[in-house]
């Protein structure tokens, strides 16, 4: 005979029984979320075409128990300058940043940002990383986990007006991409003026700057090319060029499984360092082009002048060897190191 407690307890059993056929997929689905915060919008070139590839990458490597939630434009909160910290503190499980956005603070990474330094951002971006393993993993990175070292294509000027050799910079209003290119812009004549990238657009249409240093593939969405009328790039190697880190939390890495902590590391390091920069500096051209069909004003410095230059910039090397000496880092070592392994990469590839 079938009583009123076995029928609730065939109830119960069968509730029991749906409740775990719903959990269990759920547990071993998704295990563990990070928020990967940066400073561009989500549409720009790098989110798009680096650091989504990247949190794509993770997640299906991941058979999704790992699910990367990306907060573009400081929707986390804070300023661009304050998300090397967000990482360290936690406040953020990973973020992409301008190493130069805390100026002196990674100091061995400025080897990367001297004038007229870089020709191919995939042959720096792959000596950064190695650098990056032997000089600043330990020390100057030491509080955060890195998940990738590059660093963009060409450094160029956009400007309100035609700027060809130094001496046209006299007087103008530059926003500097980071403190060696502040310190080249000031030995120039120029008055550097530090921001953000997200700030230059308002900088410019309100006439805070003249011009600005950046390169050719974040100028669409700052809408650089609708702003100024005049850019100004460099045969041969860029004006200058920026680092960036994608650093992670170190407690949050650590706190993975091992085979969570291998689906980051084979997504990570060397190889996805030299497709970042590479694709960044793959993104030039477009932009690029974008400037030519508003009918605006490209300006190629060639070779033969690019030396004048070169010869401008020389004090700006000068000073950061002596004051890479006084903090007990052999800079001219630094240098000769990271032309080498460049070389060493663009005659390998």
């Amino acid at each position: 005979m079938t009583t009123r407690r076995t029928v609730l307890g065939l109830a119960a059993g069968v509730m029991a029984a749906a409740t775990l056929a719903v959990s269990a997929p759920a547990a071993m689905a998704q295990e563990v979320t990070l928020r990967l915060h940066q400073f561009l919008p989500a549409q720009a070139n790098v989110p798009k075409l680096v650091l989504d590839v990247w949190a794509d990458n993770v997640e299906e490597a991941s058979d999704g128990r790992i699910e990367v939630e990306r907060y573009p434009s400081m929707q986390l909160g804070g300023t661009p300058p304050e998300l090397i910290d967000q990482a360290i503190d936690g406040i953020a499980d990973v973020v992409w940043t301008v190493v130069g956005y805390t100026p002196g603070r990674f100091p061995s990474t400025e080897v990367f940002e001297l004038p007229f330094m870089v020709s191919d951002a995939r042959a720096a971006s792959s000596a950064y990383w190695q650098m990056f393993e032997e000089h600043m993993k330990d020390t100057e990175f030491s509080d955060v986990h890195i998940l990738g070292t590059w660093v963009h294509g060409p450094g160029m000027f956009h400007a309100n007006k035609e700027i060809r050799t130094p001496d046209d910079l006299q007087g103008m209003r530059i926003r500097g991409a980071t403190r060696q290119v502040n310190a080249l812009l000031e030995e120039l004549g120029a008055t550097p003026v530090g921001m953000p990238v997200p700030a230059v657009s308002e900088a410019l249409s309100k006439g805070v700057i003249d011009g600005t240093t950046i390169p050719w593939e974040v100028t669409t969405a700052l809408r650089v090319p609708e702003l100024v009328e005049n850019h100004t790039e460099f045969e041969g190697t860029g004006l200058y060029n920026v680092t960036f880190v994608l650093a992670m939390n170190k407690d949050r890495y650590e706190s993975l499984p091992d085979d969570l902590k291998a689906v980051i590391d084979e997504n990570s390091g060397h190889d996805f360092s030299v497709f970042a920069g590479g694709t960044q500096a793959d993104a030039d051209g477009p932009a690029r082009q974008v400037a030519v069909d508003l009918g605006n004003n490209i300006i190629t410095v060639g070779e033969d002048q690019v030396s004048v230059w070169r010869e401008r910039s020389e004090p700006i090397y000068e000073a950061w060897v002596s004051e890479m000496n006084e903090k007990g880092i052999d800079g001219q070592a630094l240098i000769d190191q990271a032309r080498s392994l460049m070389e060493a990469y663009e005659g390998s590839n």
